[in-house]
């Protein structure tokens, strides 16, 4: 590949000089597997962007989509309606956490964060509540990259460069504890009392009755997998409760078997009010987001409209595609019929006890885990922050294994196909990266 003809893309949250001099190309999948340009075989260990858990090129989710853009290749999803959108959502709502089964479709995690919010504060104005228009976010939270994202966000990175925020927007300290929490496997034992930090600051400077939800990965994954503390959830769900606050869980990483369990809500027993997804839910086939929702949000928003009226005024060209809509069914189908969440819950001990094999290895300074998840954290270079990081990921893809590198924190997310021999080449080729990096 020339500078010529690579020159258009402006690729997105890459350092696109240094690719270009450099490329990494992928050109095939199979299974565990990409093919890169020059036929190497590189393991994904990050399920492409989290989203791959079933495994690439999984024969009925291809062939659903060939079928389904052969016979309806789009349907205006305004007014108008095609089967698959409604068969797709009662499958979903059908495995959802008990109480959140209506679905409202998207096309990303992203575009799933900025309907959240949204349906949150309309939820409360058409309920005559219409001073609850604040939201509650977390440091460290990632919930994309749409302006209404970027504001509940906490990653400083991602708003540097975009300063307009919405105005009524406060957050959550991090749960991120490494004095305390250093090398735990599994949830933290300590930081449950960080979710007070809801009532006694944030409740109390800014009155709740203008608070209109609180919105949370249950596992930060984008900053670094950082795993919620023994009680923490449950604890924001109490106050929420005791307040009248929404709460909004961001499972675009965390559902669909991640953590060894369907969803992080059933996993940790705290039921949300509304769950945003995306990824899994389509293994990344076709771009699709949804949103599962309490049917006593829905049922405020129908009463409220008058006769032949839109009842929520918001929804993308693309939502409930056709495409997307096969798609996701088909997944579905391979998740149930393949076990692939019980396969995740069954390799978790195994995974952990890979992933902390590396403690005393060259550089790390912290190790992380839940379910089929792993971040490894290492000591920055003095003045380089990054760099230490950036070097094992690319030392980890000379060696024919994918890993995602966030700052200086490696983070480990393989499809649940992943076999135990594959888990112990994946940690194992991270050891000799950090040995050989300086």
């Amino acid at each position: 590949m020339t500078q010529l003809n690579m020159d258009a893309f402006w690729m997105p949250f890459t350092a696109n000089r240094n690719f270009k001099q450099s490329p990494r190309m992928l050109v095939s999948a199979d299974g565990m597997y990409y093919t890169d340009d020059a036929g190497r075989q590189i393991l994904d260990g990050t399920a492409g962007l989290w989203c791959v858990n079933a495994g690439h090129n999984r024969k009925p989710i291809v062939e659903a989509v060939q079928k389904q853009i052969a016979t309806l290749d789009y349907a205006p999803p305004f007014q108008l309606g095609h089967p698959k959108a409604f068969e797709a959502a009662e499958r979903l709502a059908a495995m959802a956490p008990k109480g959140l089964n209506k679905v409202f479709f998207v096309n990303s995690g992203s575009e799933a964060a900025d309907t959240a919010l949204k349906m949150a504060v309309a939820y409360h104005r058409v309920r005559g509540d219409a001073a609850r228009v604040k939201l509650v976010g977390r440091e460290r939270g990632y919930h994309g990259v749409n302006f209404g994202g970027i504001s509940v966000g906490g990653i400083a990175g991602n708003r540097k460069l975009f300063p307009v925020s919405l105005p009524a927007v406060d957050h959550l300290r991090s749960t991120h504890d490494l004095k305390r929490n250093a090398f735990t496997r599994g949830e933290p034992e300590f930081g449950a009392e960080f979710a007070d930090e809801l009532e006694s600051r944030i409740i109390t400077l800014h009155d709740p009755s203008t608070i209109a939800a609180v919105i949370v990965e249950p596992m930060a994954g984008s900053t670094g997998v950082l795993i919620p503390p023994k009680g923490y959830l449950k604890r924001l769900r109490e106050i929420c409760d005791k307040y009248g606050i929404l709460l909004i869980f961001d499972e675009v990483i965390t559902g669909f078997g991640r953590l060894g369990a369907d969803w992080a809500a059933n996993k940790f027993d705290v039921q949300p009010d509304i769950i945003t997804c995306a990824k899994g839910l389509s293994n990344g086939v076709v771009p699709m987001g949804a949103l599962l929702v309490k049917p006593e949000i829905h049922d405020v928003f129908m009463a409220a409209a008058g006769d032949r009226m839109i009842e929520f005024p918001h929804g993308y060209t693309y939502s409930a595609h056709p495409l997307a809509c096969a798609a996701s069914i088909a997944t579905l189908d391979v998740y149930e019929q393949d076990g692939l969440f019980e396969r995740a819950g069954a390799l978790s001990g195994l995974f952990e006890e890979k992933a902390h094999q590396l403690k005393g290895a060259k550089h790390v300074k912290d190790i992380r885990n839940l379910g089929l998840v792993a971040g490894i954290e290492l000591e920055s270079r003095p003045g380089a922050p990054a760099q230490r990081g950036f070097d094992v990921f690319l030392k980890c893809w000379e060696q024919g294994v994918l890993v995602r590198v966030t700052g200086d924190i490696l983070a480990v997310s393989p499809p649940l196909i992943i076999t135990e021999a594959e888990i112990d080449r994946l940690f194992s080729t991270i050891g000799d990266a950090l040995q050989a990096t300086e």
